[in-house]
């Protein structure tokens, strides 16, 4: 087995040094003193360069961090205050101009709206007026057609005896009525309110409270067949008297509030 020989002592070793210093006072590596010595300060030396590059990269992660904040508050404030889209005074004054056209829109489409009800009133007015008139016609020609001079006419009835708290129960009664009416029936044209007030005591003096022939309700001078038509028109349409024509023969009868 062969053994690699041991190599001799390099004389730039340790112990070689040791042996040539003659300054040496002390055997073994008292010689190192100054050089660790001088060693130890190069290495707080190095800690220190080191303990500043590390604040220095502290400060630097500061900063980026800050700075990045900066640049992102920068970054939401243009997107919110720099604007370009925003409103301004020539934005608001459109809005207002937008707003007032389409309220003029809404009012004439009202105005439409309630000219169109108010002439399908109107026709259908007219429409009962004419109906109206063509059952008088018919009811007068068959009342004259029908009548013997003498001994059929009949008699209208006269006007029932009423005590005072009747009549003050019957006035009450009118007036109800006639408030709820148009305008010209209560108080606009006197005269057409006395004559709608002769129409309703006509109805209720009638016999079970219900007309037939609409020449029992005219008052001469005064309460013409025009004026009697008129008022039945009215109490008609406010539902207060109810018009029947199914038997042939247009009757009136009297339902009150």
């Amino acid at each position: 087995m062969s053994r690699t020989p041991l190599r001799r002592v390099s004389q730039g070793s340790l112990f070689a040094i040791s042996a040539s210093d003659p300054d040496t006072q002390s055997p073994g590596l008292g010689f190192l003193d100054a050089a660790i010595s001088e060693f130890a300060d190069e290495t707080e030396h190095l800690q220190a360069n080191v303990e500043g590059i590390r604040k220095l990269s502290e400060s630097l992660a500061t900063f980026n961090e800050s700075f990045a904040s900066w640049l992102y508050v920068m970054d939401m404030n243009a997107l919110t205050v720099d604007w370009p889209q925003a409103p301004n005074s020539a934005s608001f004054e459109l809005a207002r101009r937008r707003a007032e056209r389409d309220a003029l829109a809404a009012m004439e489409a009202m105005r439409r709206t309630e000219a169109a009800a108010a002439a399908a009133r109107e026709a259908e007015l007219t429409k009962t007026m004419e109906q109206t008139e063509a059952d008088i016609t018919y009811a007068g020609l068959t009342t004259t057609n029908a009548s013997v001079p003498s001994a059929k006419t009949k008699k209208k009835p006269g006007k029932p005896k009423l005590t005072a708290k009747e009549k003050r129960e019957r006035s009450i009664e009118i007036e109800k009525v006639i408030s709820c009416l148009p305008l010209e029936f209560r108080g606009s044209d006197p005269n057409l309110r006395r004559n709608m007030e002769g129409v309703i005591e006509g109805l209720m003096n009638a016999p079970n409270q219900t007309v037939k022939l609409v020449t029992d309700l005219i008052q001469p001078p005064d309460l013409s067949q025009a004026r009697v038509n008129k008022c039945l028109i009215a109490l008609v349409n406010r539902k207060v008297v109810q018009k029947n024509s199914s038997t042939g023969t247009v009757l009136y009868h009297w339902q009150g509030i």
